[in-house]
């Protein structure tokens, strides 16, 4: 079983960091948000994303899928009452030239095998497409 940690802090009223490892990453804490700083919405969403891509370096090598490059965008829908995320979509754009049914199985996979993607899947609507860039 793996497990992982985090350290975060208040700066001040306008944001705060979060610590892991050796990396820091600036978060808009700021009630009138910030231009230069992920809010936590945007956080997750980005969590998706890292999934994702994450997923794809994972399982390429086992399923001998050959690719150039990837893109992940990934909208996000939030309900006000009570605050949630209701529904996240995602594109998954691959520069390859695999045919149709290795894309399908890339996929698959990314879907199976996601720790963020099943936590996320398992509360909130979350669905997507794989299609060649």
């Amino acid at each position: 079983m793996l497990e992982y940690n985090i350290q975060a802090r208040r700066i001040d009223a306008h944001g705060s960091e979060a610590n892991c490892k050796q990396a820091r990453l600036v978060i808009d804490t700021d009630p009138d948000g910030r231009a230069d700083a992920f809010n936590p919405a945007e956080l997750l969403l980005a969590a998706v994303a890292a999934c994702i891509l994450k997923n794809i370096e994972r399982v390429a090598p086992i399923i001998h899928f050959k690719f150039r490059g990837v893109r992940v965008s990934v909208h996000g829908i939030r309900q006000d009452s009570p605050p949630k995320m209701q529904q996240i979509n995602y594109r998954i754009e691959v520069d390859t030239d695999e045919p149709e049914q290795r894309l399908a199985l890339l996929h698959t996979n990314v879907r199976k095998y996601g720790t963020i993607y099943n936590t996320i899947a398992a509360g909130t609507e979350l669905q997507g497409t794989l299609a060649r860039m």
